[in-house]
Formats: structure tokens, C-alpha cells, sequence
């Protein structure tokens, strides 16, 4: 594969991650770590080893995130009850 098409490529589906994660969809978060084995692919065949220690560090921020978002937000405790006092004067 040309190293132009690569670049294309990897553009693309990092958009699109981004993208779908700035819709508020859990997927743009799943994409973003699925793009990290065509960064490992990359790196590997063009002997590029930075990207393949990038891949390994953004994996892990895009598992962390996915994570959070699939994970069920707890529910807000519930308004605590206004208690008046009566004063005798």
C-alpha cells in the first residue's frame, strides 16, 4: 500500500472517530481505538517506531474514554427535604 494512500486512510477514520465522538456517540471512541491497529500496522511497515509507541499510548486514552462512556452515570442523590423551624418569641 502507498504511503499516500496510507495517509488518506488513517485521515479518515480518525475524522470519523472524532467526529462521531463530538456527537455525543460512545462509537467515535470505538472507532479511535479500532484506528489504532492501522497505526500499529503503519508503523510497523514503515518502520516508523514512534507511531507504533503512540498507538499503544492513544489506545489506552481511547479504551479509558470508551470506558467511561459505557459505563452507566450514577443516578444524582435525591434533594434533601427543607426542614423550618418555628421560633416562640
Amino acid at each position: 500500500m502507498s504511503h499516500q494512500l496510507w495517509s488518506w486512510l488513517l485521515m479518515a477514520v480518525g475524522v470519523t472517530g472524532l467526529w462521531l465522538a463530538g456527537k455525543r456517540s460512545w462509537t467515535g471512541w470505538a472507532v479511535g481505538l479500532a484506528a489504532q491497529l492501522l497505526w500499529l500496522a503503519y508503523s510497523i511497515t514503515t518502520r516508523q517506531w514512534g507511531f507504533l509507541v503512540s498507538c499503544f499510548v492513544y489506545g489506552a486514552v481511547y479504551l479509558r474514554n470508551l470506558s467511561a462512556w459505557l459505563r452507566p452515570t450514577p443516578a444524582p442523590p435525591p434533594p434533601a427535604e427543607k426542614v423550618t423551624r418555628c421560633v416562640a418569641s
